[in-house]
């Protein structure tokens, strides 16, 4: 059965955002004496939050991380980011195409003033509206399920019609943690070989935006 409700991750997903990301995350590492870390490297870090990010932006760094690191950080990328980031090539049109027929939301673990912040900066926010949740808000991150059945709860619609749309481990276990179907993204940042170990016969791989289409 096909689903009726659409919740997509951000980073990765829907923008592509690595290099504004690793950029403000090399700013604070060299402020606090540390060697940077190629863009490629920081945006495998990506996916379970901010604080997580930093943390391990520091260690690989092998560098004591200041107790103010986080709040450093989220002042730096409030800065840039909308420097480079920009939508995946297809999403416009796939939204675009979907908008009419599915119900669409946003599940990031991206605090949600700068998740808004970027949706408005790259006109994607309209086919969102309201149902946009990020990582600092009641639930906890993904890939707790709380979000999703959140999402799914106030669209109406059960989870076994939901699709986590991702691209990254993180997403798909928050979807089978949820009980819905998961799409990965195997054009973002965040794919790496280990979610194929996972997968389940429902899930799907996309190596594009537009080719959800051919499966909705």
């Amino acid at each position: 059965m096909l689903p009726s409700l659409l919740v997509f991750d951000l980073d990765g997903t829907l923008v592509d955002s690595r290099r504004d990301i690793a950029e403000s995350a090399n700013v604070l590492l060299e402020e606090c004496g540390c060697a940077p870390h190629p863009e490629e490297a920081i945006g495998g870090m990506v996916g379970d939050g901010a604080a997580m990010l930093i943390a391990r932006a520091f260690d690989a760094a092998g560098c004591p991380m200041p107790s103010d690191a986080l709040a450093r950080f989220l002042r730096i990328y409030d800065t840039r980011l909308l420097r480079f980031t920009r939508p995946y090539d297809g999403i416009p049109e796939m939204l675009g195409a979907l908008g009419g027929k599915y119900t669409m939301a946003v599940l990031t673990n991206k605090p949600l003033q700068a998740t808004r912040a970027i949706l408005d900066g790259v006109q994607l926010s309209r086919y969102f509206g309201d149902r946009v949740l990020g990582g600092d808000g009641p639930h906890p991150r993904k890939p707790d399920p709380s979000g999703l059945l959140e999402i799914a709860d106030r669209a109406s619609v059960p989870a076994a019609l939901t699709m986590m749309v991702g691209d990254s481990l993180v997403d798909l276990r928050t979807a089978h943690a949820a009980g819905a179907r998961a799409c990965i993204a195997r054009y973002g940042f965040g794919f790496h070989g280990p979610v194929h170990e996972e997968l389940d016969p429902t899930d799907v791989l996309i190596d594009h935006p537009l080719d959800l289409l051919t499966f909705l």
